[in-house]
């Protein structure tokens, strides 16, 4: 597991039925694209978030694949729009195997 791996979440706390709201995520991550070499000369191995996805009330609204090419601490902002209470469930898939999970509920008027 990556040292220090930290997700962070916006989510609107109520939003009224049918709107569309701005969501924005950001994981503390150091991306190591496997390409870098520490100072002795050897090769940093890699270590990315290879997959984002965020579900609302079990289903998908977006499921993202990341490649070594993003940047530390990888950043989303996207729209959803929303017809009910419900939750959002956002989980970020680590090379090593890790999966770090955020929830946030919202609250439809």
């Amino acid at each position: 597991m990556a040292k220090d791996v930290k997700p962070r979440v916006k989510v609107p706390s109520s939003a009224a039925a049918g709107d569309v709201v701005t969501i924005k995520t950001l994981i503390s991550h150091p991306m190591e694209s496997g390409q870098r070499k520490d100072k002795d000369g050897s090769l940093i191995p890699r270590s990315i978030i290879n997959r984002f996805t965020c579900d609302f009330n079990g289903q998908n609204v977006i499921d993202v694949t990341l490649e070594p090419a993003i940047s530390t601490n990888p950043y989303f902002e996207f729209d959803a729009k929303v017809d009910a209470t419900g939750e959002f469930k956002f989980t970020w898939y680590d090379d090593d195997g890790s999966v770090y999970e955020e929830t946030k509920a919202i609250e439809v008027a």
